[in-house]
């Protein structure tokens, strides 16, 4: 019986979601615990830091991540190698390239003025440099289907973080500096022990070739815009209220949104399960199953969706307290969260609308989308300022975005097979009563059977 159950537990849909709801849940340890350790201007400053971090690197995930994974998978052993060689060129000369912009944008830091931004400058090279290898194995073991890897790559980064910043709560040394110092050491000691075990395969660099070179950069011009323009929003976001209504806004503009990760952690997980089944359905020629392979993941999830968004609406008070502590409390934090929670239904939409474009090699349409949407968001963003003069208008805005890009996706999902958008909702309505039908039929008959 135990190993039956182990055995369910080991499939690849649930290592994947059960990798990112651990990540989630360390992720929200780390943030309450800041969030009680720092003041309210440093969150601001820290939120800045990390958005503009992760900005950055979409510059090498973007660019390396779904094309690694597009011409890895089901490639013979040497054609494997190559990827990877090749990845690893393109990784380190990105890496590179941001680092020597980094070095004159270091000595000129004292013409800037913003803490937030010095703080970026000083450090960001250094973090780059030191997570590259284990951005490099978390591309091999997502691209071998191995979750349980990723899920040790992502634990050892958060955890070692989580680790130093209770140290440093519990010492009384916690501080902004300090916990860069934390963040670093994460990823310095993850990137060492990929290398150490060998998921990095730094060893594969010399099976590099300039013809897998030139073919992933010519898939990863796109994918690196997509990923980039998308990522754009939330940043934008992050630097329009950190600039406009500082970073004390700021703290309580990002605490309002945290509990998205509840919404982000099955889109990531299925997202990622969900795009070898699609390009399967697509390298066989079977529009009709692209399509309906898409609405059954993304209908699914919006039905599964609808209690968790009803309830963080409820419920956003009581999760402010836990998350931010009593001095957030009667802040605009709650009702920010209850309109990032009820905006989060068109989400899964929107991710699978695009995840499609990219199976079916429609990459430049994903690319105008986005910047149709940033374009979208940062108009609207300053709008909603404009009339609020506060942060409620920056949550607003967000709706704008996601029309517009749920409007491109369908309508370039319709030029390769048509389908009714309401369709998606009735597919995911009917996957979700056969998936509880199915469940409660099994513990029906295990129930008879142990009373027999």
């Amino acid at each position: 019986m135990a190993s039956q159950l182990l055995q369910k537990l080991r499939n690849k849909h649930f290592l994947s979601l059960a990798g990112n709801g651990i990540m989630s849940v360390l992720g929200m340890l780390n943030m309450i615990i800041l969030y009680r350790a720092l003041s309210v201007a440093s969150i601001g400053m820290w939120v800045f830091f990390l958005s503009i971090l992760l900005l950055v690197d979409t510059f090498r995930s973007g660019f390396l991540t779904t094309a690694f994974i597009k011409f890895y998978s089901g490639a013979t052993v040497e054609r494997k190698r190559e990827v990877v060689g090749s990845a690893w060129f393109i990784g380190g000369a990105i890496t590179a390239i941001l680092v020597l912009l980094n070095i004159p944008a270091y000595l000129l830091s004292s013409y800037f003025e913003n803490p937030s931004v010095l703080l970026f400058i000083e450090w960001f090279g250094i973090i780059y440099v030191a997570s590259l290898p284990s951005f490099i194995s978390s591309c091999v073991v997502q691209a071998e289907q191995r979750f349980d890897h990723l899920l040790y790559i992502r634990f050892l980064t958060q955890g070692i973080f989580i680790f130093f910043v209770i140290v440093m709560t519990l010492t009384k040394t916690a501080s902004l500096q300090n916990i860069i110092y934390a963040y670093l050491a994460g990823a310095s000691f993850t990137s060492l022990f990929t290398m150490f075990i060998g998921w990095s395969r730094i060893s594969d660099f010399k099976y590099r070739t300039w013809t897998c070179i030139s073919e992933i950069f010519h898939f990863g011009k796109y994918s690196v815009g997509t990923t980039l323009s998308s990522n754009l929003f939330g940043t934008s976001n992050t630097m329009i209220v950190n600039f406009m209504l500082g970073p004390a806004a700021l703290a309580v503009f990002n605490l309002g949104q945290r509990l998205m990760e509840i919404i982000e952690i099955p889109l990531r997980s299925f997202a990622a399960t969900g795009m070898p089944e699609l390009s399967a359905a697509y390298n066989a020629e079977n529009k009709e199953l692209v399509i309906h392979t898409m609405k059954r993941y993304a209908g699914l999830i919006t039905v599964a969706l609808l209690p968790v968004c009803l309830g963080a609406v409820v419920l956003a008070d009581v999760a402010i307290q836990i998350i931010g502590g009593s001095k957030y409390v009667g802040t605009e934090a709650a009702n920010i969260m209850r309109l990032f929670m009820t905006f989060a239904l068109l989400y899964p939409l929107d991710r699978f609308f695009a995840l499609t474009l990219d199976v079916i090699h429609q990459p430049k349409i994903n690319f105008i989308k986005v910047i149709l949407m940033l374009v979208g968001s940062v108009s609207a963003t300053f709008t909603g300022i404009y009339l609020t003069g506060n942060i409620y208008g920056v949550a607003l805005a967000n709706i704008v975005p996601t029309f517009i890009g749920i409007s491109i996706g369908y309508w370039g999902l319709n030029r390769f097979q048509p389908f009714g958008i309401l369709s998606v909702f009735t597919t995911g309505y009917t996957e979700a009563v056969i998936i509880v039908k199915t469940y409660w039929l099994k513990f029906v008959s295990k129930k008879s059977n142990i009373s027999s």
